[in-house]
């Protein structure tokens, strides 16, 4: 009986598992890993100056803007007390002209009013009228400032026998300096305008009282008692 011919054994039998797995392996381990990837580049991310990323741009001007307007709205406004009183020359009632410097050495009050010949500046007027010899005694000189023209102050003084120099300021120059002049409101609706304003100068040539937004009615006694206190 004839013996069995042996078989030959497979070509995928007989070639070697390690090779394909020591290849697979090999590329493995030459490729870095997801995780360790990513920790790399947030490392590396960390040490870059926080100004050179995309969100510090956008946050440094949005700051400083913020700042800005934070100092604006903090920063004060109008003429404050202790301050030189600001210098003016203006036309007056009755012609002439009047400066800051003819009451050197005196104390002075100006009241700012809106418009000649209307209530609340008609009483206003009357009033620091009333008070004129008062005032004098105490060595204070006392004048009236508004936008209104000179024919208008005096058709306000004669209708009203009034004893205060009226000054015209139409280009208001004065009122914006010594701070009577800015946004108002009536009826929800906003405009530029005089601030009835009062300011009491110091024989010293400083600003010793400021009231903004008068009330008329008993305000002229109220500034006759503070430059009396001086």
């Amino acid at each position: 009986m004839p013996k069995p011919t042996p078989k030959k054994p497979s070509k995928a039998a007989t070639k070697p598992a390690t090779k394909k797995t020591s290849k697979v392996t090999t590329k493995a381990a030459a490729k870095p890993s997801a995780a360790k990837t990513t920790a790399v580049a947030k490392k590396a991310a960390a040490k870059l100056p926080a100004a050179k990323t995309p969100a510090a741009k956008t946050a440094a001007p949005k700051a400083v803007a913020k700042s800005a307007a934070k100092s604006a709205a903090t920063k004060p406004t109008g003429l404050a007390e202790g301050s030189v009183a600001p210098d003016f020359r203006l036309p007056r009632d009755g012609g002439g002209e009047i400066s800051r410097a003819d009451f050197a050495g005196r104390k002075l009050v100006l009241f700012f009013y809106p418009k000649a010949n209307t209530p609340g500046c008609t009483r206003e007027a009357i009033d620091f009228t009333r008070l004129a010899a008062d005032f004098k005694a105490c060595g204070t000189a006392v004048l009236g400032v508004s936008a209104d023209s000179v024919k208008a102050q005096d058709s306000f003084r004669d209708k009203h026998q009034l004893a205060t120099p009226l000054l015209s300021d139409p280009t208001h120059a004065m009122l914006e300096a010594y701070g009577a002049w800015g946004e108002k409101s009536l009826y929800g609706r906003k405009f530029e305008g005089i601030i009835r304003s009062t300011v009491l100068i110091g024989a010293d040539g400083r600003v010793a009282r400021v009231w903004r937004n008068v009330k008329v009615d008993g305000h002229a006694d109220q500034v006759l008692a503070a430059a009396q206190s001086l």
